[in-house]
């Protein structure tokens, strides 16, 4: 009896905890809703938990959103220019109160594409007479309505804030949540990215925070030159904070990206009121000296996770003091191409002394000296690192093809047996110099393979490619761009490496990660594209 409800799915507990499994398999999803009600009705919200993380692939279903309308607003968007008939009657669940994560950046993609679409469908005149910003504004703000007053309950909401007209769009948003404060009052990933030129209040941000009680993640990126506007905002954002929430015993982890930390004051009384603080996150920011300062004064432990230098390195002894403070808890370390040869050099003596739990690690330029050290850490950390990448970055053949192939001699036998993510930018001599790595590297399997090599000699490395990574399945997903030639756009090559179960991809899909932050992933700014990180799951 027990064995016939198994296969027929009438053991909902169980039959739910199978789904759940399923969550980020979407085609598999899909056919689930497929088999019969109960495996329908447990499937369909969480297809429907992020719809709009794919604009590009999938914008109709905002037609579903919009059957939720007034009658009143869908007379409006009949004046718009939007044919009724695309709206559905009635549907079959409530689908906005499913949404988890929100991305307002995407749903802004998602509702320009969705309104180019079905407005070249439409002749009416009237289209003459309403800009289409009124329209994609309309629409925006509908949504929003039908979100809160369809009771969703979100988990994770990324603000983006790049220009004047985003911030347009927010202040939409935010005059219908501060009308409607359950909206977001139990959210647990916040996640702002605010770019100067928007003007944004900061009075403004603290008002839609102040009544959150359970933000677990908070994620703080600002890009911009406007130095002492950036520091007073940030210490009023998080005084502010701490006065008129329950932030202090929710907030677990805090990321700043691209902030300026002149001037900065009290951090030390900011973090010590943090009582469930577990990690914190520093990628690319300016200033560290002032910060590391302030840090130094807190007593309880300071949980760092993530120290990005891509911009500056602190001062060595400020740096010592840091890391023997947290660097049994930093796992993800970055050096950029800006910061100088001896400085890396120093740092990286430190980081071998004091960091055994490094994940990953990023070396942008280096010499000689400083990569033997790289390989020191390597060996010294083991089988925990998971995700590196060394780039070689300079328009000189002549001064880099030793210390490229120094990497290429050294490198692969020291690896871990398995690696998320390895990313390798250099300059050879000739593909038999890119020969000798494969070899040493067969006993390493790796999630996603980035390599672009610049090479003098014109022989044929991908020869050597298919022997020793195709052949041998070592990697799932291949980057490969040789001479800025990109196997991506190969399609005989492309459908020969997929006879082998690996997916090729193109470069612009390589440097991504996932800081593992708790229920959800955060969604931090590309340092260097001012872009949405794509996360995968490396660490």
């Amino acid at each position: 009896m027990t064995c016939s409800k198994i296969f027929s799915g009438d053991l909902p507990e169980l039959v739910d905890e199978i789904i759940q499994h399923l969550r980020n398999d979407i085609s598999t999803l899909y056919s689930c809703i497929l088999v019969n009600r109960l495996w329908c009705r447990l499937a369909i919200p969480l297809l429907w938990e992020d719809p709009f993380s794919t604009p590009t692939k999938n914008y109709h279903f905002i037609e579903i959103y919009l059957q939720y309308l007034e009658e009143k607003d869908k007379e409006k968007l009949q004046d718009y220019g939007i044919n009724n008939n695309l709206i559905p009657l009635n549907t079959l669940f409530n689908y906005p109160s499913f949404i988890k994560y929100l991305n307002t950046q995407n749903i802004i993609s998602t509702i320009k594409l969705w309104v180019k679409a079905v407005r070249n469908l439409s002749n009416q005149p009237s289209l003459q007479f309403y800009p289409e910003c009124d329209l994609l504004k309309f629409i925006y703000e509908s949504l929003f309505k039908i979100f809160i007053e369809r009771e969703t309950n979100l988990n994770t909401f990324d603000n983006f804030i790049f220009s004047n007209n985003d911030r347009d769009y927010f202040y939409i948003a935010f005059k219908l949540i501060l009308q409607n404060q359950n909206f977001i009052n139990n959210i647990k990933n916040l996640n702002f990215t605010i770019f100067i030129t928007s003007r944004i209040n900061i009075t403004t941000l603290i008002s839609y925070l102040k009544s959150i009680n359970t933000i677990s993640s908070l994620n703080y990126a600002f890009y911009g030159y406007h130095c002492r506007f950036n520091s007073i905002n940030l210490n009023y954002l998080f005084t502010s904070l701490l006065k008129n929430s329950n932030i202090s015993n929710t907030l677990k982890i805090i990321t700043f990206s691209n902030i300026n930390f002149n001037n900065i004051f009290g951090f030390n009384e900011i973090f010590e009121q943090l009582n469930v603080l577990e990690s914190i996150h520093i990628i690319d920011c300016n200033y560290l000296n002032s910060f590391i300062q302030q840090i130094l004064n807190i007593i309880k432990p300071f949980k760092l996770k993530t120290l990005f230098m891509n911009n500056e390195l602190p001062n060595i002894e400020l740096l010592q003091l840091l890391l023997q403070k947290s660097g049994n808890y930093l796992e993800n370390v970055n050096f950029g191409l800006l910061i100088k040869n001896e400085l890396k050099l120093q740092s990286l003596e430190l980081i071998i002394r004091y960091c055994m739990r490094i994940k990953v690690f990023e070396l942008f330029g280096f010499d000689n000296q400083n990569i033997y050290l790289l390989f020191n850490l390597i060996e010294n950390i083991g089988q925990n690192l998971n995700y590196l990448s060394i780039h070689q970055i300079s328009d000189s053949f002549t001064n880099n093809i030793e210390t490229s192939l120094i990497v290429l001699q050294n490198l692969g036998q020291i690896l871990p047996f398995k690696l998320g993510y390895l990313d390798l930018n250099l300059m050879i001599e000739n593909a038999s110099d890119f020969e000798i790595f494969l070899k040493n590297s067969q006993n390493t399997f790796i999630n996603r393979l980035c390599i672009k090599i610049m090479i003098r000699e014109g022989d044929d490395i991908l020869l050597y490619i298919k022997e020793y990574i195709m052949k041998k399945k070592r990697v799932k997903h291949l980057s490969f761009k040789v001479n800025n030639n990109d196997l991506f756009f190969l399609k005989d090559e492309v459908k020969e490496f997929e006879l082998y179960n690996i997916k090729v991809q193109s470069e612009s899909d390589g440097r991504t990660y996932d800081f593992e932050v708790g229920d959800h992933d955060i969604h931090p700014a590309d340092t260097n594209m001012l872009a949405k990180w794509k996360l995968l799951d490396f660490i």
